[in-house]
């Protein structure tokens, strides 16, 4: 050691990193025989190939690439086939000592569910480590399931309880909300004595679920595969799984934790990517930035960290020492930088999507706004509209009523005209005008409602208008002759509204409405009788319509 150069003590700390525990001068001869090339060493160590450069393909999941640091990229697994062959004879024996051990299994079975009640450790016996029995487990697609049942093994086996089963008793110093998978606790549990034993908190999902909380989540994956069959299997589950510095260690520093047995499809085929060979294997895995020429732009993947396989480089004391002293001060500063950009990158997204929706909601407010104000000018264009046609109809219908008042009065004082014919002797009444005015008239027995109802029409002529002015002819469109009268006012209106007065008795008061064809005499009116004059807020015009006349009547 102390007379190797700098190159030199560089590439034996990374081939140690790589390697785990091992004895240095083992180590150093190695790198001597292939000339201190650190990648040739590691490839001469496992049986590897040379490395090839294989540019690796697009995927959809950011968790489909790894990088392996002690290993070839290639996914077939290193197995000797010297290894293989012991494997099938060891699987021939099996076979024949699962036949053989079958009255062992059923008291192994009775002694282990006692044991398990009681959460008493099994103790080490030959026939109750013996699981060649179980060898053959059918196949199942449920990654949950299967790691439920391997962790509830390994709570009977142990007699130790999951940090999932104590998380009701253990004090919760942190969690993070949303689907992560992050749980952090006090060790040991709260309410739990110092005897209790407490397993890490394994993950009850697959293998490439344990991958992609790695990739998103930053976290270190701690993955344990172990074999039943192994003589060390039981040691190291009581030993190193249930060792509180252990424990501690992995869930303080937030490690993910899978684990199962290799008898099962999924274990198997994490040991076959992960190149396990011997058993117990405890492998460790992050975050890192890609190597071997990589640009500085790439992005992370999945590496394996360090590897350890058999019962010596599994212990509890060296898997700490390896963490403390070696992967956690390589890794930390990668991933808490990796973290940090993650939440960077969140609370920008936050503020990304907090800026949009204040954006949509100003967007709204304005687009509400104009809509508003559409609406509002609409309004009060409508209103402004009908208005408009309102004063234009008021103005059309004075002009119209005046028009219709103009020919009234032309009317009027052409019937005046036609009136003034001597008095011939008959009934003489005397008509109370308004406006305190009174006119007599004579008129024969045969005149009718019409010629009284025409003649006091006469008097409501103004003063100012002199009778030598009066027209000689009746204006266009009204009847002028009285015999055609009664059928003129039948045909524009019901008939006694279109004088727009009414005449009666003074006293007692005779209302006398008009009727066509009716006499003087047939009504009852006598001999100097006083009528008055009444009128009415509207009349029908000459034309048919109804409208206001300029006159009260005398009883408002």
């Amino acid at each position: 050691m102390d007379g190797l150069e700098a190159p030199q003590l560089e590439a034996l700390q990374r081939l140690q990193s790589i390697l785990g525990p091992h004895d240095t001068e083992f180590v150093v001869s190695v790198l001597e025989s292939v000339a201190w090339d650190v990648q040739k060493a590691t490839d001469l160590l496992f049986d590897n190939e040379p490395p090839r450069v294989v540019e690796p393909p697009i995927q959809t999941t950011p968790m489909a690439q790894f990088e392996f640091h002690d290993i070839d990229e290639d996914s077939s697994p290193a197995i000797r086939p010297s290894q293989r062959g012991q494997g099938n004879q060891r699987s021939n024996w099996s076979f024949i000592w699962s036949i053989l051990a079958v009255p062992l299994h059923l008291v192994s079975g009775v002694l282990r569910f006692v044991f398990g009640v009681l959460r008493i450790p099994i103790p080490s016996l030959p026939f109750m480590t013996t699981n060649s029995y179980h060898s053959h487990r059918s196949v199942s697609s449920d990654s949950r399931s299967i790691t439920q049942r391997w962790v509830q093994e390994l709570e009977e086996e142990t007699g130790a309880c999951s940090s999932k089963r104590s998380m009701a008793n253990a004090v919760t110093t942190g969690f993070e909300a949303g689907p992560s998978t992050t749980r952090r606790h006090t060790y040991p549990p709260a309410a739990s004595d110092d005897s209790q034993k407490v397993l890490p908190d394994f993950f009850d999902g697959s293998y490439e679920d344990v991958l992609d909380i790695c990739q998103r989540e930053g976290r270190i994956a701690c993955v344990v595969i172990v074999s039943a069959e192994h003589d060390d299997d039981a040691e190291f589950k009581r030993s190193t799984l249930t060792d509180a510095s252990f424990v501690k260690l992995l869930l303080d520093n937030n490690f993910i934790v899978w684990g199962g047995d290799v008898r099962e499809k999924a274990a198997w085929d994490a040991s076959q990517k992960l190149q396990a060979t011997t058993y117990p294997f405890v492998a460790f895995l992050a975050l890192q930035p890609r190597r071997h020429g990589a640009s500085s732009n790439s992005s992370p993947v999945v590496t394996i960290l360090s590897r350890h396989q058999g019962r010596a480089a599994t212990t509890a004391p060296i898997l700490i020492e390896h963490l403390n002293t070696q992967l956690l001060p390589r890794v930390t500063p990668f991933l808490v930088r990796f973290k940090t950009a993650l939440q960077d990158r969140d609370r920008d997204r936050r503020i990304r999507e907090e800026q949009d929706r204040a954006f949509r909601e100003a967007t709204r407010r304005d687009r509400e706004a104009i809509e508003a104000r559409i609406r509002q000018e609409k309004e009060e264009e409508e209103r402004a509209r009908r208005l408009a046609e309102d004063v234009k109809r008021k103005q059309e219908d004075s002009a119209r009523q005046k028009h219709q008042a103009g020919i009234r009065m032309e009317w009027r004082k052409f019937m005046r005209k036609s009136l003034l014919v001597p008095e011939a002797r008959g009934l003489r009444l005397a008509i109370k005008l308004p406006g305190n005015g009174r006119v007599v008239r004579s008129f024969p027995p045969s005149a009718t409602l019409t010629s009284l109802y025409a003649f006091a029409d006469s008097q409501l002529i103004p003063p100012t208008s002199r009778p030598e002015d009066d027209p000689s002819q009746a204006p266009e469109g009204v009847v002028g002759d009285i015999p055609q009268l009664d059928s003129y006012i039948l045909s524009q209106t019901a008939g006694h509204a279109w004088w727009g007065f009414t005449l009666a008795s003074a006293y007692p008061r005779r209302e006398f409405r008009w009727k066509a064809n009716t006499s003087l005499t047939e009504i009852g009116l006598r001999d100097g009788e006083q009528i008055v004059m009444e009128l009415i807020t509207a009349h029908v015009s000459t034309n048919g319509q109804v409208s206001d006349d300029e006159y009260e009547s005398e009883s408002e």
